[in-house]
This record gives structure tokens, C-alpha cells and sequence, in this order.
């Protein structure tokens, strides 16, 4: 079964459990406000994902331009950045989708039907 890291106000995050539940796929939501992924889990799933780590934070969320980190991620190390990651759920991109063997951030369709279909 996949995990969903999620938010229920997010309706992104509403389209996409629609579009599991429409395809009939199991999932266990997650609440990523109170549950987020520790460092730990978060170095898994980028590594797991092959995407960039920006793509993992949620550059339209207000934590993330309170703090100015559009200016300050290209300054970061990988490591500095999934330690940020790990301190606030809403920092990261949501959904965040893990699965067996790959990881999905955001809800793209085609990148979705690729990977859970």
C-alpha cells in the first residue's frame, strides 16, 4: 500500500486522493502538517525519487517564502536543506506519494499513471 503525505485544506491534495480512490488505489493518507518524514525518511525518498531535492519543497507555501528560500536553498548543502525539510511538514511538496520502489512529489497525472498504474 501506498503512503500519502498530504494536507487536508490542500486541494491538490484533494484531486489527487480522488484520482487514487477513482483508480482503486489503496492508500494510507498521511497527515503531513502533524506526521511530516523525519531527515531520515526524507534522504530515503529523495534518493529513492531521482528528482532534484528542490522539488521536494513547496515553493508556493508561506513558511517557505517567509523565509526567503528561494534565495537561500541555492546556498544550501543537500544536507542543510533536508535537515530544513524535516522541521515542517509544510515545507515540503505535498502530496508526497511513497510507493514500492518509487517516490512522486506533486500531483502530475501522467507522472502518476507511470509509476502507481
Amino acid at each position: 500500500m501506498i503512503k500519502v503525505y498530504c494536507y487536508s485544506r490542500c486541494t491538490t491534495c484533494k484531486k489527487a486522493l480522488k484520482w487514487l480512490d477513482e483508480h482503486g488505489i489503496e492508500h494510507e493518507d498521511i497527515d503531513i502538517k502533524t506526521e511530516h518524514p523525519d531527515e531520515k525518511a526524507l534522504r530515503d525518498y529523495y534518493r529513492i525519487s531521482g528528482l532534484p531535492l528542490k522539488r521536494f519543497f513547496n515553493t508556493s507555501g508561506i513558511p517557505y517564502r517567509e523565509m526567503g528560500l528561494s534565495r537561500k536553498l541555492p546556498e544550501m548543502s543537500e544536507d542543510e536543506q533536508l535537515a530544513l525539510l524535516a522541521t515542517d511538514g509544510m515545507l515540503v511538496k505535498r502530496p508526497l506519494v511513497v510507493g514500492d520502489g518509487y517516490v512522486l512529489t506533486g500531483f502530475k497525472e501522467d507522472e502518476w499513471k507511470a509509476a502507481i498504474l
